[in-house]
């Protein structure tokens, strides 16, 4: 893994908003909406965890495969990627990358557990085959810097690490994997952002320390304000509506 993120594929290949927010004309065809993509796509992320969960891996594996995910769907359609798989795939390949390797098997296990819907039910043999389309998809380019790197650091020097702070920055960070945004900005900000909406939340004053930092701070309360309109449109992402957006697959 490159050590240097400025030097990275990942920063190579940051995105602008209208390149994330594009639907494929394939999928537009079936008429999803970018409102469905973005609920399809969050509900993947939702999905991701589940598994993670059940499998028991680390936070940065779901956090490398919500990634991805993200990624394939910036080049390729749910039409032809269908996310039911696409989200399983990501997982099992981001356990390799992040050398917390899961078995094949034991996804498909947790897999039917988790869905009696036959459309999320996968064999070992369609994760492998997905798999490889990923990695074709992803240029192979798998490299993935994470907030929660900067985050710690970032912490310490602000005098921030109570305990109180570090849960609610480390929520915060792992909410953001339900948007776009680590397709959009570096991971620090990402970091300062959330950073800053804890340290509102908590009553600290970091102004001193943000002047300190010389960072652009109309960029940091701007990924803070989709943090929290993310937040605001929540209630709205019902069962029903994300079932209405796949029902169009």
């Amino acid at each position: 893994m490159a050590a240097n993120f400025w030097a990275s594929s990942h920063y190579k290949h940051l995105l602008d908003q209208e390149e994330v927010d594009m639907v494929n004309p394939l999928d537009k065809e079936k008429g999803v909406t970018l409102e469905d993509f973005k609920l399809i796509k969050m509900h993947m992320s939702n999905y991701i965890l589940k598994l993670a969960q059940q499998v028991k891996v680390r936070q940065r594996v779901v956090a490398t495969a919500v990634t991805y995910m993200r990624r394939v769907y910036t080049r390729k359609s749910m039409t032809e990627y269908d996310p039911r798989l696409v989200a399983p795939a990501c997982l099992y390949l981001a356990s390799k990358a992040e050398e917390s390797t899961v078995q094949a098997r034991l996804l498909v296990f947790y897999i039917k557990k988790l869905y009696a819907d036959d459309k999320y039910r996968y064999e070992i043999k369609d994760i492998l085959e997905m798999e490889m389309k990923i990695l074709e998809a992803l240029n192979y380019y798998l490299v993935v810097f994470h907030p929660y790197r900067s985050l710690s650091g970032l912490l310490q020097d602000a005098g921030l690490n109570d305990l109180s702070m570090t849960q609610l920055t480390w929520g915060l960070v792992n909410d953001t994997y339900k948007m776009d945004l680590m397709l959009v900005h570096p991971p620090h900000q990402i970091a300062l952002a959330c950073i800053y909406i804890a340290s509102v939340l908590r009553e600290k004053d970091t102004t001193v320390w943000y002047e300190e930092l010389r960072v652009d701070m109309n960029v940091i309360k701007n990924i803070s304000m989709e943090i929290l309109d993310f937040y605001e449109n929540n209630r709205m992402f019902t069962d029903e509506r994300i079932n209405a957006a796949l029902q169009k697959l």
